[in-house]
C-alpha cells in the first residue's frame, strides 16, 4: 500500500517502524529536521521535511496515490487540517489523531464529517479501551474487540466445577447473538458443530455483544450472575485516567482517583459524577495504605511516569490488590512487563503506542484480508464483501461456509453484530470469521474472489 504519514513523534515514529518492516511504500512527512533525519536513519522510507498541511507539499508526495494517509502529529489543527487537505487531494482514507476532548465533542460536532476524515481517534481513549478491557474481564486469557467495538472476543477456561460441561452445546442456553467460536483442547483447536460438548481444562472462544458475554463468562465459571461491585483505583487524574474513569462510571464499579495536583483534582470532581477524587499521591506507601489500597479489586497506574507506574503497581500488590494493571509508553518495555507480569503480580502492561498501532492497522489490509488476531491454530480474520461475492445478498443460513471456518462478526455501515441466520450480507459489509490456516482460502474465495 501507498501510506503517508505526517508527523514523526511516538505515535507516527511506531506506526511507520512497524510498516516499514511490511514493505510497504511509506513516506513520512516531518516539519522539525533533527526529528526526521534521525527517523530516516532506522526505518526504510521516505522522510520529508516539510509542512503536511500544505497543498504543495502533500501534491509533491502523490497524495492522490495514497491509499491511507495519517495525520499523527500532537497538534489538533494541524492533524485535522492535514487530513481534510489530504482528501480534498484525493487519498483514500484520510486518519487523524485528536486530543480527547475533541472526540468529547463529537456530541456538538461531527469533526469526521465536517472535515471529510475516514476516522477520528485519541491514544488516550485507545490505551484506556485496552486498559478497561481487563476490569470487565481480568480472567480472560484473551480479550479482542472487533466489528469498532461492538463485537468482543474473548478466550476463557472452563474449570473442572463448571456445569456446562459435557453438555451438547446446542443443549446450553447462550444469549442471543452469543457464541462458542473455537475449542482449544489439550494443544488442538477445532471449531465445535452443535453436538459437541466442553470439557474442564478446554479453552474456549467466546464472541459476543461485551454485555451478554459478561454474563455467559459468569455462567461458565459457576459465578453469580450479580457479582459485587468491583472497587477500583486510579493512579493519574490526566487525560488517560479521566478517559478510564469515563468508560468505568456506567459499570458495576466503585472508582477513586489519585491525583496530586489540586486544581486538577476540583477539574476532575466537575466532570465525572459517580467517582471519588482524592488528591493523593499514590507513590507514598503511608497514603495507600490509609486509602486501604490492599481491599481494592483494581489498582491502574496511568500517569505519564513509567517508572511511578510500575513501582506503585508493585507496592499496590504487596499490599494484597487483588489486579494491578500499568500504563507503560515503550511499547517494548511494556511487551517485558506483560510477558513476567505475573512474576511481578501486575495482570498487563498498555502502551498508548502499541494500542494505537493495534487499532489502525485495521486501515491496513491486502488485496483480500486483514489478520486481525492469531491464535493458537486459528486466525481471526476481516475481509469486506465485493458486488462479486458469492455471498452478496444472501441470508447467512443460506451460504455453505467451508468446513473448519466461522463467521464471528460482520460490520454494515456503523452496526456491528455477530450475524444471525436471516440477516442479509451486502457488498461492503466487513465480515469477521475465525478460520484455520486450510479454510482459509476458501472462505475468502466466497467473499472476496
Amino acid at each position: 500500500m501507498n501510506i503517508h504519514i505526517v508527523g514523526a513523534g511516538e505515535i507516527g515514529t511506531h506506526l511507520a517502524a512497524n510498516l516499514s518492516e511490511e514493505h510497504h511504500s511509506i513516506v513520512v512527512i516531518e516539519s522539525e529536521e533533527s526529528v526526521a533525519h534521525e527517523l530516516a536513519t532506522k526505518i526504510d522510507a521516505r522522510v520529508v521535511v516539510a509542512d503536511g498541511t500544505s497543498p504543495s507539499t502533500l501534491i509533491d508526495e502523490n497524495i492522490g496515490e495514497s491509499d491511507l494517509f495519517f495525520s499523527l502529529t500532537s497538534d489538533n489543527n494541524i492533524n485535522i487540517v492535514a487530513a481534510s487537505v489530504a482528501k480534498e487531494l484525493g487519498a483514500k482514507q484520510v486518519i487523524c489523531r485528536v486530543h480527547p476532548n475533541v472526540q468529547r465533542d463529537n456530541l456538538f460536532l461531527d469533526y469526521a464529517k465536517h472535515f471529510g476524515i475516514d476516522y477520528v481517534f485519541s491514544p488516550e481513549r485507545l490505551a484506556a479501551i485496552e486498559i478497561a478491557k481487563y476490569v470487565r474481564s481480568p480472567d480472560a486469557s484473551l480479550v479482542e474487540e472487533i466489528a469498532r467495538g461492538h463485537v468482543e472476543l474473548q478466550q476463557v477456561e472452563i474449570p473442572s466445577s463448571s456445569r456446562m460441561v459435557e453438555i451438547p452445546l446446542q443443549d446450553l442456553e447462550f444469549p442471543p447473538r452469543v457464541r462458542i467460536g473455537a475449542i482449544l483442547r489439550k494443544g488442538n483447536t477445532m471449531i465445535p458443530s452443535a453436538g459437541d460438548v466442553l470439557l474442564p481444562g478446554d479453552f474456549v472462544t467466546l464472541i459476543g455483544e461485551p454485555s451478554r458475554l459478561h454474563e455467559i463468562t459468569l455462567r461458565l465459571r459457576n459465578k453469580s450472575g450479580k457479582e459485587s461491585r468491583s472497587n477500583v483505583v486510579i493512579f493519574g487524574g490526566g487525560e488517560y485516567g479521566f478517559s478510564l474513569a469515563q468508560m468505568l462510571e456506567g459499570w458495576n464499579c466503585r472508582i477513586r482517583i489519585f491525583e496530586s495536583d489540586e486544581a486538577r483534582c476540583l477539574e476532575l470532581s466537575d466532570l465525572l459524577t459517580n467517582v471519588t477524587v482524592l488528591n493523593a499521591d499514590a507513590t507514598s506507601l503511608a497514603e495507600m495504605k490509609e486509602e486501604q489500597i490492599g481491599d481494592a479489586d483494581f489498582f491502574i497506574a496511568v500517569t505519564g511516569i513509567d517508572e511511578d507506574n510500575v513501582m506503585t503497581c508493585l507496592q499496590a500488590h504487596s499490599l494484597g490488590t487483588k489486579h494491578c494493571v500499568s500504563l507503560i509508553h515503550r511499547a517494548d518495555y511494556a511487551d517485558a512487563i506483560t510477558g513476567f507480569g505475573e512474576h511481578l503480580g501486575i495482570l498487563a502492561a498498555v502502551s498508548p503506542r502499541e494500542a494505537t498501532r493495534k487499532d489502525l492497522t485495521r486501515f491496513i489490509t491486502s488485496d483480500r484480508f486483514h489478520l486481525v488476531q492469531r491464535m493458537e491454530g486459528i486466525e481471526l480474520i476481516e475481509s469486506t464483501v465485493t458486488d462479486e461475492s458469492a455471498i452478496c445478498g444472501r441470508p447467512v443460513r443460506e451460504v455453505e461456509w467451508p468446513e473448519n471456518c466461522i463467521l464471528v462478526a460482520m460490520l454494515h455501515a456503523t452496526r456491528g453484530m455477530v450475524p444471525a441466520a436471516d440477516d442479509i450480507l451486502s457488498a461492503g459489509d466487513t465480515v469477521y470469521a475465525l478460520v484455520t490456516p486450510r479454510a482459509k482460502k476458501r472462505f475468502l474465495k466466497i467473499v472476496a474472489p
